[in-house]
């Protein structure tokens, strides 16, 4: 009830700090639930298809699994290699001719992938950046306001400036609020993001290994 009070008695230029600020923190918790989503179901679904490959003694085993497991990463590069070896086969008879073809696609993939999972987590970082400073402008704009009221009416007392600058001030811990989340769950998804990449990377070694096994 105070906030809100304190927001009402704010300047327009405080609640257009505020409302930005709000903005913000509600599209970073939008983000924050949608790639947390996205990580979730993709870390699950490559776990899963991770087992079904190592497994398999043929690519061609893999082809069904990997029709239902479409929101792995790692679905994606075998695709893109299996596709790879399937155009280098029809046209040389059963052999791979060219590696480094198949390598390239993988890793063609691989930059794919990993920016598709990476949709939106800059945002976060922006978020995280700018509204501490965007709060701090709301802030400065309200003690500038407290001090031109002490010229205007010129009372020195404290209780005459202090509603003023406690109203300022909320634009500073308006501006934390959006920033301090967004930013733990920013260096959380980095943190995931170099895990996927890992782990595309190992996919990569483990499926040339297999086509070299298998057609070279």
């Amino acid at each position: 009830m105070q906030l809100w009070t304190a927001f009402i008695h704010t300047g327009w230029v405080g609640k257009t700090v505020l409302a930005i600020l709000l903005l913000f923190s509600i599209l970073s918790w939008a983000t924050i639930l949608i790639v947390w989503r996205r990580f979730s179901r993709s870390e699950r679904l490559s776990k899963r298809f991770v087992s079904v490959f190592r497994k398999a003694k043929r690519l061609a085993d893999v082809q069904s699994a990997a029709n239902s497991l479409t929101y792995s990463p790692l679905v994606g590069l075998f695709k893109a290699g299996y596709a790879e070896v399937e155009a280098q086969i029809a046209h040389e008879g059963a052999k791979v001719r060219s590696l480094d073809s198949v390598e390239r696609s993988l890793i063609r993939a691989s930059r794919i992938e990993g920016a598709r999972l990476s949709r939106y987590v800059p945002f976060l970082a922006t978020t995280a950046a700018a509204t501490p400073f965007i709060g701090l402008f709301g802030t400065v704009w309200g003690i500038m306001d407290s001090f031109a009221s002490i010229g205007s009416t010129g009372s020195t007392s404290i209780t005459a400036v202090a509603p003023g600058i406690s109203e300022a001030l909320i634009n500073t811990a308006a501006g934390l609020f959006a920033a301090i989340p967004a930013l733990l769950f920013y260096n959380a998804f980095v943190q995931r993001l170099r895990h996927s990449r890992g782990e595309m990377e190992d996919f990569t070694l483990e499926f040339l290994n297999l086509t070299e096994r298998n057609f070279m």
